[in-house]
């Protein structure tokens, strides 16, 4: 009997199984790099969430702080400025309203994973009650 006769009886279960060997591995690393990515994507768009709710905090605070400052007599877009500052933020745009209103805007340096994804911008509006 030849070799040739002897793989024929193994049947083609056998035959194509030598070709075949590996795939699972390549499969399984497929797999793998499919889930790292988007891994990372999540970790990237957590981060940039948590930028945005920090600029946030910073804008709310800062008018806060402005329209307390104008209230009282003081400048108040000086004292956004110094309020943001002090909350790792940028005031871009500060506009007493009138009526003791004022409105801030701020951006904020976004860091770790979300710094690929650009700066996170904020805007509040803060003034006594009477003035809605």
């Amino acid at each position: 009997m030849s070799r040739r006769a002897t793989a024929d009886r193994r049947g083609p279960r056998r035959a194509a199984t030598g070709r075949e060997r590996g795939s699972g591995t390549v499969l399984a690393l497929g797999l793998v790099a499919v889930a790292l990515v988007l891994g990372l994507a999540l970790a990237a768009l957590a981060s940039a969430q948590a930028a945005r709710g920090q600029a946030q905090a910073a804008a709310d605070l800062a008018a806060l702080a402005a329209a307390t400052a104008l209230q009282r007599g003081w400048e108040a877009c000086p004292t956004a400025r110094e309020t943001a500052d002090r909350n790792g933020a940028e005031v871009v745009a500060c506009v007493e309203q009138g009526d003791g209103v004022v409105r801030v805007d701020v951006t904020r340096e976004a860091t770790g994973w979300a710094g690929a994804l650009g700066t996170a911008q904020a805007a509040a509006r803060a003034g006594p009650a009477s003035a809605r």
